[in-house]
């Protein structure tokens, strides 16, 4: 899961990127809207948090232009502007919803996961791989009843493999899901995460396959076997 922060207060946006980080989201972070404009121009993301007073472009214009481009990606706005007004108006511009400043990161968190829980619409929130199920909103995986322990990487890497059943998924895409884009990441540390995760799958009988060249690949489960 991807995020794209966009907050010019650099202690606040250095908690949330921490705090999303610890959650197993890649995270983008920019400090004005025309920078926030410019990747979202480019960038498939599945969550903007949005503050509105930015410089350069405000906030209510970025979102704006990306409601003009048909893009559905949700949105959270944060702000210090907390009038009913100005509620009514970033929810009217096309905002999911809607916090001000200052919030309890708790509750960050838990609109975070509603908010791409409600974008991903996948019924009962859970991805399923024979008997391994990804509680998505909960960030928990499960087999059967056992819960599997992991570091936010490793299950950013297990729900992206989980996400693409039965298609290889190359290291460049492993880095560009997993690692915002200020991350130095190189090809041997998603060799490291991968291995990580191969150790905690493999007693379950779940096998992720190295193809020669491409990348890795979580064969599509089969329901007869």
């Amino acid at each position: 899961m991807r995020i794209l922060v966009v907050e010019d207060d650099a202690v606040l946006a250095a908690a949330l990127t921490r705090a999303l980080n610890q959650s197993a989201y890649a995270v983008d972070l920019v400090g004005d809207g025309e920078a926030a404009n410019d990747a979202l121009a480019t960038t498939t993301y599945d969550l903007v948090v949005l503050d509105i007073a930015l410089p350069r472009i405000d906030g209510m214009a970025v979102l704006r232009r990306l409601r003009d481009r048909r893009s559905q990606t949700p949105v959270l706005i944060l702000t210090a502007r907390d009038t009913l007004e100005d509620r009514v108006s970033g929810l009217d511009s096309g905002a999911d919803d809607y916090m001000t400043k200052p919030f309890d990161l708790p509750e960050f968190e838990a609109r975070v996961r509603a908010l791409i829980r409600r974008g991903h619409a996948t019924p009962g929130s859970s991805m399923i791989h024979g008997r391994l199920r990804l509680d998505v909103a909960g960030r928990r995986l499960f087999h059967d009843d056992q819960p599997i322990e992991m570091s936010a990487r490793e299950l950013g890497l297990t729900e992206l493999l989980l996400s693409r059943q039965g298609r290889v998924v190359s290291k460049e895409q492993m880095i560009d899901q997993l690692f915002g884009f200020g991350d130095d990441v190189s090809s041997n540390a998603i060799e490291v995460y991968v291995h990580r995760v191969r150790r905690k799958l493999e007693p379950f009988g779940i096998e992720i396959r190295t193809v020669r060249g491409m990348g890795y690949l979580l064969e599509k489960h089969d329901e007869r076997a």
